[in-house]
């Protein structure tokens, strides 16, 4: 699917960093310091799935997470909206109705 001209990336998750050893016998990591890994954590169906980034790519998730926040949060408030007209007309048409 080709992605419209000009529209941006959404990303739903966390960007984490994932650490692990490795198990070379002579890596740094056996003694020292874990290998460490940016990876965006998200959930489909009730599951957590791992999708790891490279470290050039941690500016543009990070963009596209904080455009999901405000389309959600621009959702949310469309959805609040509907429901106090609704309130207001269910109010409206019970008082009619007396």
């Amino acid at each position: 699917m080709a992605k419209e001209k000009g529209k941006q990336d959404l990303y739903r998750g966390s960007i984490v960093t994932l650490r692990r050893r490795c198990g070379k016998p002579n890596c740094r990591c056996k003694d020292g310091k874990p290998h460490e890994t940016p990876a965006l954590s998200y959930s489909v169906k009730g599951r957590t799935c791992m999708l790891t980034l490279l470290e050039a790519d941690i500016p543009r998730v990070k963009a596209g997470l904080a455009r999901y926040r405000r389309e959600l949060a621009a959702l949310d408030a469309e959805a609040l909206r509907g429901i106090e007209r609704m309130r207001k007309k269910t109010h409206a048409d019970k008082k009619a109705a007396r």
